[in-house]
């Protein structure tokens, strides 16, 4: 165990940590929103991630920026990043409703026990993955550089880079966003309305497949935004880079409390320092353990996670 390593890069396990888990919090989104409604694990959004990051990657392909091309201005830079969040985000969310329509809408309408529902979101997370496989050979695709590499500012001797405030700052913006349409909007409380008690929802005039359809949606949102800046922060991506992201949002979703939106948002951030202060203190080696261990260790001692609200139950 390293302590003085802990104690030395502090700050900068910090910065990383937060970054990494502002981009877990918003795959978390995807996951709770869909159990707080449908109390069903949606596996296949690691897969809606995956598909964000290739829209990412070929918006940017569409402004003749790749791996090998030079760092653009800022303006162009800004414009790419902004196109690429608005295809992503899109394209991310057309293929989780695509998932919903296909793949458990018809088992919501046959009834289908929650093992059909299991299996079917694992069977989607694959057939996904290996389209995306089948398509890319396989192979790891670069990301543009775009944002500068020179620090806008310090914190506690760690400059911190442009794509960390970035990253960091657009989901905030995005969390902040969803918090508040889910909490004041009229189709935020058929959400919560449809969470809480679907029957008595439908009999007051809120459409459930609508309501479930639109869960899918937002989820998908999110998961394409942090496509983008997971792109723009590990410089790369490949078919199955959705497998353990999306394992590790599905654990920062459990950590905050599964179905709760505040809770998902503070799970993924706890799990970004987690991760990073762990790899200092045992190695790199043992980030995954040690995440995966402490929330082992959380959920003995509070089974429904640190703010254990569920959605339907919610309140601003």
């Amino acid at each position: 165990m390293n302590i003085g390593e802990l104690l030395r890069s502090f700050p900068e396990l910090t910065v990383t940590g937060v970054t990494q888990g502002a981009i877990y919090a918003l795959v978390a989104l995807g996951y709770t929103l869909v159990y707080g409604v449908l109390r069903l694990i949606n596996f296949a959004h690691s897969e809606v991630f995956m598909v964000g990051t290739f829209a990412a990657l070929f918006t940017w392909g569409l402004f003749g920026l790749d791996s090998n091309t030079e760092r653009p201005s800022i303006g162009v830079a800004l414009l790419a990043i902004l196109a690429a969040i608005v295809v992503a985000a899109v394209t991310s969310a057309a293929v989780a409703l695509l998932i919903e329509v296909t793949a458990y809408r018809p088992l919501r309408h046959r009834n289908a026990p929650p093992l059909a529902f299991l299996i079917t979101a694992i069977g989607a997370s694959f057939v996904l993955m290996e389209v995306a496989g089948s398509l890319t050979v396989r192979r790891p695709f670069g990301v543009p550089a775009l944002l500068p590499s020179k620090p806008l500012f310090d914190i506690g001797g760690w400059a911190v880079t442009p794509t960390q405030v970035t990253t960091v700052v657009v989901a905030i913006a995005m969390l902040v966003g969803l918090d508040y349409f889910v909490q004041k909007t009229r189709a935020g409380r058929g959400i919560r309305a449809v969470a809480q008690d679907p029957n008595t929802a439908a009999l007051m005039g809120v459409n459930k497949s609508r309501v479930i359809a639109l869960v899918f949606i937002l989820g998908g949102l999110m998961a394409g935004v942090a496509a983008v800046f997971n792109d723009i922060k590990t410089g790369s991506t490949k078919f199955n880079v959705g497998f353990l992201l999306g394992l590790k949002a599905f654990s920062a979703a459990v950590l905050g409390g599964i179905g709760n939106l505040r809770g998902a948002a503070l799970g993924g951030l706890l799990l970004g320092l987690i991760e990073n202060y762990a790899s200092a203190l045992f190695g790199s080696n043992w980030r995954d353990f040690v995440a995966f261990v402490a929330l082992i260790a959380l959920l003995m001692f509070r089974p429904t996670g640190l703010l254990g609200e569920s959605l339907g139950r919610a309140r601003a």
